[in-house]
């Protein structure tokens, strides 16, 4: 645990196992996300197979609770990221643990 895949791992994986060059590999990686970030800005699901689907939700405003003092502070309304994970990655996942 506490190993991070970064776009550069993302862009050598790419280089390895397609044997573009170093550099198209790392454009593809940007290109891959690019596409990915735009569609979510726009509210779309981004649904890869095998491995799962990004959604954005609205979240209304609500009212929280600061801990330390307990004073109701107003919680904006906000979009948040949501993953699923595909029950082929869940599976794969799982059968690690055997």
């Amino acid at each position: 645990m506490g190993n991070t895949v970064t776009r550069a791992d993302l862009s050598e994986a790419v280089y390895e196992e397609v044997g573009l060059s170093r550099n198209e590999s790392a454009e593809l990686v940007e290109a891959i996300l690019d596409e990915i970030s735009d569609s979510l800005v726009k509210g779309e699901m981004v649904k890869i197979s095998s491995f799962g689907s990004f959604t954005v939700r609205e979240k209304g405003e609500r009212i929280g609770r600061n801990p330390k003092t307990g004073e109701e502070v107003p919680i904006l309304p906000r979009r948040v990221l949501v993953f699923r994970a595909s029950h082929v990655l869940k599976n794969k996942i799982n059968a690690s643990l055997s």
